[in-house]
């Protein structure tokens, strides 16, 4: 007992000994990564906004970023789990390119003759199509690395030839639109946003999960003895959690529909057009809202689910893993399977957007998708990595590119600096690793 005491008295003197900086990040637990990060992009976006005379944070602006990051951040979020079990996958840029090309064709082209133009289930076969496209493209370059022994980086340097090679094939070298109208709806635009109510909605639900989310965290704590948060750290981050969401939420419906289309909208149900015109909010894009609810499935996967605690095993130590009756190839090929089913995900909400499917499709996707992740805090030592990271860091990579065509960058220098950032990224991991041993 005299031990225990004399433990909680030394760790209350550590404590007090911190400075407030340290007791503050001890006690929230927050990740210094993830909010350095935040910091970077913050920095990204008020320099843009000088630079742009203002034009980068606006409503507009930032609308349109949040729907150019959806289909990288859909990718970024597998890329995660390949590049934890020490792998990389360089061909989801034409996997999503063949995707993207087959479910153009399917609905464009193929279902219209079998079922007519605007047929309710075009969308839902040409999605199911791709889906199981990309499963059975990521499966069998999962096969190859884990059942022949191929190295990733080949495997999937190959496939990057390949399945850019086969989107050609497909139509042999023709853009094919325009897209079914419901299927449309996963790109945003005017009519693929889910209105200022329906947003409010979504923002009170994710209020009330981050609320339930932290009480639920504390109360497992509490269930297993391990140490809690003290309760102002927990009011802290619930208030800050909201605060970014409903600030979220206020500032995509802060940005309204073009004046033309707001009048067709008018004229066709009978309002009246008032004298300042008519003020009609976007809202939440779909594919946003796709990508956040990737999100969330991912990082259910990867933190609750025993496959997910593979995956980290795995990359933690492979000759370990195996040891311990995991079996690490069907592991391998799951990862790789579910890496291009979110291939087929990015590439329904691509060629949405587009509202055409094109041979140029999801080029340099690859870069983007693995800066993303290592920018996110994923180590290409493997073993470390987060959804949410990964998430962030494909919005940090979507806004030096926004933010640089806004200033009038030339694009071959838009490349060089995104180089450079992944090598920075790659070069401070480095330092972090180094520093935690």
């Amino acid at each position: 007992m005299a031990d225990i005491t004399n433990t909680a008295a030394a760790n209350r003197a550590r404590l007090a000994s911190e400075n407030p900086v340290k007791r503050f990040f001890r006690a929230t637990e927050i990740d210094t990564r993830l909010l350095g990060m935040v910091g970077a992009m913050l920095i990204i976006w008020i320099g843009f906004d000088i630079l742009s005379g203002g034009l980068f944070l606006t409503p507009r602006n930032l609308w349109n970023l949040s729907v150019q990051t959806a289909s990288v951040a859909v990718m970024a979020t597998g890329m995660v789990l390949v590049i934890v079990t020490r792998n990389i996958d360089l061909s989801v840029g034409s996997i999503l390119g063949v995707v993207g090309m087959t479910m153009g064709v399917l609905q464009a082209e193929l279902l219209p003759q079998l079922l007519g133009f605007e047929h309710p289930a075009i969308w839902i076969i040409t999605l199911a199509a791709g889906l199981l496209l990309g499963a059975a493209i990521g499966a069998l370059q999962g096969f190859i690395v884990a059942f022949l022994n191929v190295p990733s980086f080949i495997v999937t340097l190959g496939g990057l030839l390949v399945w850019r090679g086969a989107t050609w094939f497909v139509t042999s070298g023709r853009t094919v639109a325009p897209m079914d109208a419901t299927f449309r709806l996963m790109g945003g635009g005017t009519n693929g946003s889910i209105g200022a109510t329906a947003s409010w909605i979504v923002g009170a639900l994710a209020c009330i999960a981050i609320v339930a989310t932290i009480a639920n965290s504390r109360k497992q704590r509490k269930r297993f003895g391990f140490p809690l948060r003290p309760m102002w750290a927990e009011y802290f981050l619930v208030a800050v959690g909201c605060a970014v969401v409903l600030g979220a939420v206020t500032v995509v419906n802060s940005y309204p529909w073009p004046v033309a289309i707001a009048r067709k909208f008018a004229d066709a149900n009978g309002i009246a057009w008032p004298e300042g015109g008519l003020f009609i909010p976007h809202g939440i894009a779909i594919p946003v809202l796709i990508a956040i609810v990737v999100g969330i499935v991912m990082t259910f996967i990867s933190t609750r689910l025993r496959f997910g605690r593979y995956v980290f095993a795995l990359g933690g130590n492979p000759e370990a893993a195996e040891l311990a009756g995991i079996k690490t190839r069907w592991v391998t090929v799951k990862i790789f399977a579910l890496m291009g089913v979110l291939c087929a995900v990015a590439a329904a909400i691509s060629t949405a957007r587009l509202n055409a499917a094109t041979n140029a499709q999801g080029e340099l996707d690859e870069l983007y998708t693995i800066a993303a992740a290592v920018i996110g805090g994923t180590s290409l030592a493997g073993g470390m990595g987060t959804i949410a990271g990964a998430m962030l860091g494909a919005l940090v990579m979507q806004s030096l590119q926004s933010g640089m065509v806004l200033v009038g960058i030339d694009t071959p220098f838009q490349r060089i600096v995104v180089g450079v950032v992944l090598v920075v990224a790659v070069w401070l991991d480095t330092i972090y690793r180094a520093r935690a041993k």
